[in-house]
């Protein structure tokens, strides 16, 4: 844990939950631009970088259970 310039305390798991959420956003940003673009190539491309990141959103919400099941906060 370490303090921020606020002095707040930022845990191990406040921060994989950061990394989380923006993972889950990116998926949807990548798929929704998967959908709105015309070149199928380009279309191709944001679909399989939404698939990738869905794989990183998968193990932070697995380390974020983990985290649940040890009791930390």
């Amino acid at each position: 844990m370490m303090e921020d310039k606020h002095g707040l305390s930022i845990t191990d798991r406040d921060r994989v939950m950061r990394a989380w959420q923006n993972s889950m956003e990116a998926v949807r940003d990548f798929e929704t631009f998967s959908s709105e673009v015309d070149d199928d190539k380009l279309s191709d491309v944001f679909a399989g970088f939404a698939e990738d990141e869905c794989v990183h959103a998968a193990r932070f919400l697995e380390i974020l259970h983990d985290f649940e099941k040890k009791g930390v906060k």
